[in-house]
């Protein structure tokens, strides 16, 4: 858990950027010591992993790299098959993380954690984690890394179930979306309150509110490099118990259900 950075340069959308400021906002996160980058065989149809391996062309021993396979190629074979291609696009010989992207009814996790096994014995990957799984899903898995899961200030559902499981078994937490995964609450009185007295964008105040927990880190999109440098902030910034209380009340924890994803 150690290897990741605590605030990434989440990419899923990086084809809504052009390709000179993606590439610009990538190597400024990267500058800035953000260098956890998540991708994945989806985003762009392999295009946003063709973009993150010119950005991290010559810096990639400073990079913690993510990217993900799709449930229809996590078989055994679609899955060695799957991680070649990624590589290939990210230009390296080797994944700091792979992930299987989300579960579908007819995956067979066995076959597709034999694959990860096998890549991380050839030293293709280093490690390996899921996306999208709720606590049932979970506790089919052998040990993972990681589960990466959606969760911002609007979407804590994540905390009944899964957060915890996480915690438990000493995985992280890795939050998508984590400033929302639509409309961002930039003009909420209570969250511009808190930010404007630390100094910081709202962006930087609602990751800090997740961030707060050790077991959580965060991918939020960055396709400027204003959006970086604003990312970047929430690194050093320690909110206050009142800061929390506030944010918790205005942006209360809702029931539990379902797990969410987009």
């Amino acid at each position: 858990m150690k290897a990741l950075s605590r605030v990434g340069q989440g990419t899923w959308k990086l084809e809504t950027a052009s390709h000179a400021q993606a590439l610009r906002a990538l190597r400024r996160g990267v500058e800035l010591g953000l260098t956890h980058i998540d991708t994945a065989e989806m985003y762009g149809s392999g295009k946003a992993e063709e973009l993150v391996g010119a950005a991290v062309a010559g810096v990639r021993e400073s990079v913690f790299l993510t990217s993900k396979v799709l449930p229809s190629n996590a078989s055994y074979e679609g899955t060695l098959r799957a991680c070649e291609r990624s590589l290939k696009r990210l230009r390296t010989d080797h994944l700091d993380l792979y992930l299987l992207h989300w579960r579908e009814a007819d995956t067979v996790l066995a076959e597709t954690f034999r694959a990860f096994k096998k890549l991380k014995q050839d030293g293709k990957i280093l490690r390996f984690g899921v996306s999208n799984f709720d606590v049932r899903d979970l506790e089919e898995c052998p040990s993972v890394f990681c589960d990466q899961v959606l969760y911002h200030l609007e979407e804590r559902s994540v905390e009944h179930a899964v957060l915890p499981w996480c915690r438990k078994r000493k995985a992280a937490l890795v939050a998508y979306c984590p400033v929302g995964a639509g409309e961002f609450p930039a003009d909420d009185k209570t969250l511009l309150d808190i930010a404007a007295r630390h100094g910081v964008s709202a962006y930087a105040a609602a990751l800090a509110f997740l961030l707060r927990d050790p077991s959580v880190f965060v991918i939020p999109k960055a396709a400027r490099v204003e959006h970086v440098e604003q990312n970047a902030k929430a690194l050093t910034l320690k909110l206050s118990e009142d800061d929390v209380r506030r944010l918790e009340e205005r942006f209360p924890l809702g029931p539990a259900g379902p797990l969410p994803m987009v």
